[in-house]
């Protein structure tokens, strides 16, 4: 089968689109031809090891997981031994950042992880980036308790978090002031955003308005520029380590003194989660956000393309598969 593979970490460089042999499902797992997938910042930040402390989980000198692409859409092929909740022919759409593989013709997905079967009316394209930065966006909603008449702020709101972000936190009856460039201010404004500031003219951190919860969708600020934004007992959302690591030692820290804190959620891998974003793109709720598409044999633009930091929603891989 045709994939994107890599032997060791780098730049985009390191990936090269070529055969490799096609995997086949153990007991619980399901085989996907895959039809799409996604590059995001999770999959760039695997494949060139940065930070560093990546090494420590996926390989220290060269990467355990030579596939990459951990969101995909696409129809099982197979299923392994004990499983009963899919069957062949099945449409299904999921996330996977264990085993990786998305960016090939096929790969292997647990039947228990992030997976359902797609929702009615969508593409393989218009699924594949439903799971990734939305199920980051679910775990710190639902971490900070967001609820109906909570005033929230999500800085970076076009990114795949962001953007999914605003739309989820809209589902729940929050009201969503949103950070973004110019050129996107009109589209979180379409995605259920009440107010909206643009970073280019305004530092959004000298906003008058006090916050429940600030969002920190992209890993681009901190806690202490947050800080002065947040209600007495508000709380800041990390999604990144932050630029010194601090993220996971301040949500450990900053609850022990009362008042303003720091959460650094781990989301959740289960089913549920899927089905849960299934429904709400069956009810108009949520819609992933796409910017470019490529297909398979173009992988390292969207890789380039992914590092600029520039990106507004997702960035889809099509695959064509031969007859």
């Amino acid at each position: 089968m045709k994939a994107a593979f890599r032997t060791r970490y780098g730049p985009p460089e390191v990936v090269t689109v070529t055969e490799v042999e096609k995997p086949s499902p153990k007991d619980g797992e399901l085989l996907v031809k895959v039809h799409a997938a996604t590059v995001n910042r999770t999959d760039c930040a695997l494949r060139a090891a940065k930070p560093f402390i990546w090494r420590f989980f996926t390989g220290l000198i060269r990467p355990r997981v030579t596939i990459l692409g951990n969101e995909f859409a696409g129809e099982v092929e197979a299923v392994g031994a004990g499983v009963t909740s899919f069957k062949a022919g099945d449409k299904v759409f999921g996330y996977n950042d264990s085993g990786f593989g998305a960016h090939a013709e096929y790969m292997t997905v647990p039947h228990d992880g992030t997976l359902a079967t797609m929702p009615e009316g969508l593409t393989f394209e218009e699924a594949a980036p439903s799971t990734e930065g939305s199920h980051y966006a679910l775990s710190v909603i639902r971490a900070a308790k967001t609820e109906r008449g909570h005033d929230v702020l999500v800085y970076g709101a076009t990114g795949a978090i962001g953007s999914a972000a605003v739309q989820l936190l809209k589902s729940v009856g929050a009201s969503v002031t949103a950070v973004c460039g110019t050129k996107n201010m009109e589209l979180v404004r379409t995605l259920g955003a009440d107010k909206v500031v643009d970073y280019t003219t305004e530092d959004f951190t000298k906003d008058e308005q006090k916050y429940d919860v600030v969002i920190d969708a992209v890993g681009k600020s901190t806690f202490w520029r947050c800080r002065r934004l947040l209600k007495p007992r508000g709380v800041f959302l990390a999604t990144d380590l932050g630029p010194w690591l601090q993220n996971p030692i301040l949500a450990l820290t900053t609850p022990l003194l009362g008042g303003k804190k720091v959460k650094f959620p781990l989301p959740k891998h289960d089913s549920a989660t899927a089905r849960y974003f299934k429904g709400l793109i069956e009810s108009g709720r949520f819609k992933p956000v796409i910017d470019r598409r490529y297909p398979l044999d173009d992988i390292l633009e969207a890789h380039r393309y992914v590092e600029t930091g520039q990106k507004t929603g997702n960035v889809v891989i099509t695959i064509e598969h031969s007859s």
